[in-house]
């Protein structure tokens, strides 16, 4: 349907480069300079921009890209201030992008940010600081029950969705997962694989639901490794949610 690009940026970030044809759409672009560099070495017209979040490092290229690309049309979460939106959206909406026939899902994320949206279509999930391979974003605006709910809407996509989040990541979040659930033998797996990528090079997104299912600790609150781990943690932690603020309350100091 359409290829998937990714372009590294900053520390540790993938702006992700939709391509259909001559036309292409971006997804979170913090930077616009790597973007320009992608689209002008492959020949090709930025119709589209994604924006999941309003931190800087997700929109921050916004403006420059548009002022190369003036006509392209920019979707971003109405609850929250964009650069250059052209179209508001505040999940459960289906969009049609102008770069390529397909029908995108919006689905509202709180969390990480309160107005945090993702898009799903054709099999590919753009889920921005919501879900990571192996983890889950901070709780910078919302609750510890916001994101629970948003990445337990996440998880029922069906089991072979790409996920494509923003960030590299997943090197330190499988280590904590390892600390949370180290009986499982699929995460055991695959910290091996992923410190085999990165020790040459490659990137470890996209993952996919159904190994985010398997191996991230946040979407494993029910498990009984997990809940121990976290009631070690704190005692009173009883129930998905408890579980999950209590998981996320030691990653931030892990």
């Amino acid at each position: 349907m359409f290829d998937v690009i990714r372009i590294p940026a900053f520390k540790d970030n993938y702006i992700w480069l939709l391509r259909k044809g001559a036309s292409a759409a971006v997804v979170d672009p913090g930077d616009a300079r790597p973007v320009i560099a992608a689209l002008e070495r492959q020949g090709l017209s930025l119709t589209t921009i994604l924006v999941t979040h309003h931190h800087a490092d997700h929109q921050g290229g916004v403006g420059d890209l548009l002022e190369r690309f003036p006509a392209a049309e920019v979707f971003g979460p109405a609850a929250e201030s964009i650069t250059g939106v052209t179209h508001r959206v505040h999940g459960g909406e289906t969009i049609r992008a102008a770069f390529c026939d397909v029908e995108w899902q919006v689905i509202a994320v709180p969390g990480h940010t309160l107005g945090h949206v993702a898009y799903y279509g054709a099999g590919c999930l753009f889920c921005g600081d919501t879900l990571f391979a192996g983890g889950c974003g901070r709780l910078f605006e919302g609750s510890a029950a916001q994101m629970a709910d948003s990445l337990a809407r996440l998880a029922a996509l069906p089991d072979d969705t790409a996920v494509y989040c923003a960030h590299e990541y997943t090197e330190a979040n499988l280590r904590f997962a390892l600390a949370v659930e180290p009986g499982n033998r699929c995460l055991k797996s695959r910290v091996n694989e992923v410190a085999v990528a990165r020790a040459k090079g490659w990137a470890t997104v996209p993952s996919t639901i159904a190994l985010e299912k398997a191996s991230n600790p946040f979407l494993r609150c029910g498990e009984p490794e997990v809940v121990a781990s976290a009631q070690r943690r704190k005692a009173d932690a009883i129930g998905d949610v408890a579980v999950f603020a209590a998981l996320r309350d030691w990653k931030n100091s892990f």
